[in-house]
Parts: C-alpha cells; structure tokens; sequence
C-alpha cells in the first residue's frame, strides 16, 4: 500500500514528466497514421491525470502515463490504471509507438 500511494505521489508530483512523454508518443503516433487528442492541454480540457486520446480506424483509447517501480515511468491504458500496462517509457519512443501502435491494431472495432 505504501508502495502504491508513493508511485501515486510521483505521478502527481511530476505532471511535466508525464506531458513531455506523451506529447512525444503522440508525434509518433500522429507518424503511424492515428489521430491524437492532447486532453492535458488547458485549450481543450483541463484534466487532472494527463490523458492523450488516440483514434483511428475505429479504434479509440485514452492512454497516460504513470511513474513504475525503480523510478521509471509507462504507459498506461487510461480507464485501467495500472492494470493497463502498455510499456515503459525510457528509451526509444519509436519502439514504445509500435507497441501501442500494435495494441490499437489488436483492439476491436467500436460499434
């Protein structure tokens, strides 16, 4: 539980680390093809926790990002939390948008 709310904490704390990284995954994905909603930009809607909405193809998510154990950060499907795991952060922003990239391509078309 400590653990948790200490991860919570970092996230909060550091709402410009989470920006940057999203702002990069969404020019990778805008690359690929997706369309890309900045939801934590104060023009369009002030939100607490930063979400980027993705759509495409008749897919649409809404993906964040939170701190990890070992003082990284990962994306995350947003309405999951932490059980949404996507990828880590660090590293190549290119290899994190084909994983998300091949997460949006295996989801099922919306009705």
């Amino acid at each position: 539980m400590i653990r948790f709310r200490c991860l919570k904490w970092r996230t909060e704390r550091n709402r410009d680390t989470a920006v940057r990284y999203l702002d990069l995954l969404a020019l990778a994905l805008e690359r690929r093809g997706w369309r890309c909603v900045k939801s934590y930009r104060s023009q369009v809607v002030p939100a607490r926790t930063p979400l980027l909405l993705v759509s495409g193809a008749g897919v649409a998510v809404s993906l964040c990002v939170l701190a990890a154990p070992g003082g990284g950060w990962a994306f995350h499907e947003a309405p999951r939390g932490r059980g949404g795991f996507l990828c880590f952060c660090g590293g190549d922003i290119k290899q994190a948008a084909q994983v998300i990239d091949r997460f949006l391509q295996d989801r099922p078309l919306r009705q």
